[in-house]
């Protein structure tokens, strides 16, 4: 695989992943913690998170292998299931990002000009995504730099109309920190399977892992906050009512737009990428665009208006895998493809997954949530197991 991706360019794309409504939306539930607590909440939860994610994102960078290769280094043929799940949860995640931004776009469509046609938006989003496809992963031309800085210059201006409002000292509802914590570290969770299909072109394995880790942290919990004040400084808690409050109604479907087609791009390419090591015969760009086209079709056909439930079971799957990983990397050392089925990785993940879901089914709330725990859990048991049984 050639080494193309400049730390820059690393840095650029990811930090236009983080810009995203699902982000903001989710911003928007921690709320109820109040702004200090919820500001520490996403920073703490972010940090975590940030940590997996250098470190998924490194071994793919060290290895110059794809996200679902470097999980056969520690599951051997047992990385298959993960790259299906990994299909299945990209394809969700492109029905929530699309659903979303056509839904906002819809919104503001309606109260500019009396024109309601969610349909439209999602098609027009879903083309934009196919288009976008075909300039390449990990290439940042003219036209995607012109679209970054136009992003970053209308989330800027829109934070700026946000924190001029009033406190707003009337939030109903209640949620735990430690569920804050746990929603915030998940974002960048979510990215874990996929992260490497673009740090394995880097030219500078260290320094591209790295800015690629702050670019996304700090554009995704900047997203955060910014949902987070738009409930507590404007007392709105959907995207668009705020949006033409603060008089960017216009501004804001521009900015639907380009943050759903640029964050939606990286989950429809890693789902190419995926699918090629279910099956050689599987091409990674007909894949992303199939895959799309099913999440605008699912988006066209399902409100999916709710996705905790969805973030948390993404947590439960990919935490306890990427916890293997990390202690067969760095601290044993273990760099090989296996060709075999690894059953004791299956075992130390199954125990996590298991684990992830009985405390979670016990309402367990521990400070940190329950997937830094459960990883950590794992990530020893790995090293003690792997060095008795050899």
């Amino acid at each position: 695989m050639s080494r193309t991706l400049s730390s820059l360019n690393s840095g650029l794309i990811w930090a236009g992943a983080g810009i995203s409504a699902s982000a903001i939306v989710v911003g928007t539930w921690i709320a109820p913690l109040g702004w200090r607590q919820g500001l520490l909440a996403i920073i703490l939860g972010h940090l975590l998170g940030g940590i997996l994610f250098f470190a998924a994102g490194f071994i793919g960078a060290k290895t110059g292998k794809n996200a679902m290769q470097t999980v056969q280094i520690s599951f051997g043929k047992g990385s298959v299931f993960f790259s299906l799940a990994n299909v299945l949860q990209l394809v969700g995640w492109t029905a929530i990002m699309i659903y979303t931004g056509a839904e906002i776009s819809n919104a503001l469509s309606l109260a500019l000009w009396g024109f309601s046609a969610f349909s439209l938006w999602a098609v027009l989003l879903g083309v934009l995504i196919i288009l976008w496809l075909f300039t390449g992963s990990n290439q940042l031309g003219k036209s995607k730099l012109a679209t970054l800085i136009a992003m970053f210059g209308l989330t800027l201006w829109l934070s700026v109309k946000v924190l001029n409002g009033q406190p707003n000292s009337t939030i109903s509802g209640e949620m735990p920190f430690s569920t804050a914590v746990e929603l915030a570290t998940i974002m960048p969770l979510s990215w874990l399977p996929l992260v490497s299909d673009y740090t394995s072109k880097a030219k500078k394995p260290f320094s591209a892992t790295f800015f690629a880790s702050v670019g996304y942290l700090l554009t995704s919990g900047w997203m955060y906050a910014l949902g987070l004040g738009m409930v507590l400084f404007t007392g709105q808690s959907e995207i668009a009512p705020m949006l033409l409050l603060t008089g960017m109604s216009l501004v804001g479907i521009v900015v639907m737009i380009l943050s759903t087609v640029t964050t939606t791009f990286l989950d429809a390419y890693s789902a190419g990428v995926s699918t090629s090591n279910i099956s050689a015969k599987l091409k990674e760009t007909p894949t992303a665009i199939a895959v799309t086209l099913i999440g605008t079709l699912l988006a066209l056909s399902l409100p999916v208006t709710q996705y905790e439930n969805f973030l948390l079971l993404i947590g439960s799957v990919f935490a306890p895998m990427i916890a293997v990983q990390i202690a067969d990397f760095f601290v044993l050392k273990r760099t090989e493809l296996q060709a075999k089925m690894d059953w004791i990785a299956w075992g130390l993940w199954f125990t996590g997954f298991l684990l992830y879901h009985i405390l979670s089914y016990n309402h367990v709330h521990l400070p940190l949530g329950l997937t830094i725990p459960v990883m950590l859990v794992i990530f020893m048991a790995t090293i003690i197991v792997r060095k008795r049984i050899k």
